[in-house]
Formats: structure tokens, C-alpha cells, sequence
């Protein structure tokens, strides 16, 4: 008796661990496959009008991190290069002294971006805001996100799921710290989990406000 139950309790706890890789893996392919053919290099990027640039945290003195700086200047030559027209830097400030959007434009600026080429969304604390506001908001129907490999398949599934149509731009310009790397990919398998939650179950509503489009339409 006491070997059937220690045998049934195996079952069912190796049961429930390979339930739980399955609900943490499962999202991250679906997403990866889903994004399989919407990643390009700037060089190969299609046209589009706007460019969505996601916020990446900063350092102590308030300046981008190195993997932001990638995507700023991933972005800047999109904008030289004449893919893009308008950059929306998307970034957290929920308080005074923690501006992303701004550091994100300053460092642009230093670039050589003309500040009138650039859009901040100051409410962008997450991947999911970032892409519910630059639609409702901003009034971006289809844009270029400029983001790391790694995080892309998120970005894009959460931007098409929620009505704006994009295609991804990788930003790894340089090399990362390997530790760096795997924190990162850990941190998108359960953050890609989230974003299924968010976008067929939960469907929270962000920060909003008044709508800013970037190209208001001519009466």
C-alpha cells in the first residue's frame, strides 16, 4: 500500500514539474516562432514612419544603460538612414529623479537626432504600456521596434496582439556579459509568460491620458 502511494505521489509530482516547464517554455516558443520572420537588421528593415524605441533602465548618474545606448543609437541610424521619420522613446518616470524617456533623448541628441524628430512617452513602464500607448495614445498604426534580440519576440507579440502592426529591428550592438545574457533570457521567460496574461486574460489598462498623436491629421 505504502509503496503504491509513495509511486502515485512520484507521478504526480513529476507531473506537475513538467506542467510548469510547460507553462513557462511553452509562451517563449510560441513567441519566438510567432516573430520568426518580422526581425531584420537596419540595413534590411522596411520603411516606416516611427520607430518605437523601448526603455532599458539607467545607471546611478542617470544615463542609459549600455543595452539602452544600443537601442538609441539602433534607432538613430534608422533615422539617418532615412527608414523612419519620428523616434517614440518609451520609457519609465514614475518619479522625478528616474527619467528614462529623457536620458533616452539626450543621448540621442548627442547623436545628432534634431530633438523635433523625437517623441517621449513618459508612462512607458513596461513592454505591454509601451505598445497599448503608442497605439491609443500616440496613434501609431504600424512601426519599427528597436529593441535586443532577446526581447523582441515579446515586444512583437504584444505590439500585433494589441492592434499595432510591427516588425522588429534587432539593437545588439555590441557584446554583453554572458551572466548578463542569462539573467536577461530568464527574465523574459517568465516576463513572456506575463505578457500572454496580459493580453488574453487579464487585459490591464496602463497609464493613460490625452491622446498625443505624432502625425495629427490635417482637417
Amino acid at each position: 500500500m505504502w509503496k503504491r502511494l509513495f509511486r502515485f505521489l512520484r507521478r504526480f509530482i513529476q507531473a506537475l514539474i513538467a506542467l510548469g516547464l510547460l507553462v513557462l517554455f511553452l509562451p517563449r516558443l510560441i513567441t519566438t516562432i510567432y516573430s520568426w520572420t518580422r526581425i531584420y537588421r537596419v540595413d534590411t528593415a522596411p520603411s516606416e514612419r516611427v520607430a518605437i524605441v523601448f526603455g532599458a533602465g539607467l545607471t546611478r548618474d542617470g544615463s542609459p544603460t549600455a543595452i539602452l545606448r544600443d537601442r538609441v543609437e539602433t534607432a538613430a541610424q534608422l533615422y539617418f538612414d532615412g527608414k523612419v521619420e519620428k523616434l517614440l522613446m518609451s520609457g519609465d518616470n514614475r518619479v522625478a529623479s528616474y527619467n528614462e524617456p529623457e536620458a533616452m533623448r539626450q543621448y540621442a541628441l548627442s547623436l545628432g537626432v534634431p530633438t523635433d524628430a523625437i517623441v517621449l512617452d513618459y508612462a512607458g513602464r513596461r513592454t505591454y504600456d509601451t505598445c497599448f500607448r503608442a497605439k491609443v495614445i500616440f496613434g501609431v498604426d504600424s512601426a519599427l521596434l528597436v529593441t535586443q534580440h532577446f526581447h523582441l519576440p515579446r515586444a512583437l507579440f504584444l505590439c500585433n496582439a494589441l492592434g499595432l502592426k510591427a516588425t522588429g529591428v534587432e539593437a545588439d550592438n555590441r557584446q554583453y556579459r554572458k551572466l548578463s545574457l542569462l539573467i536577461w533570457n530568464v527574465r523574459e521567460q517568465l516576463a513572456t509568460v506575463g505578457a500572454l496574461w496580459d493580453v488574453y486574460i487579464e487585459k490591464p489598462l496602463p497609464v493613460l491620458g490625452r491622446p498625443e498623436p505624432i502625425f495629427p491629421e490635417k482637417s
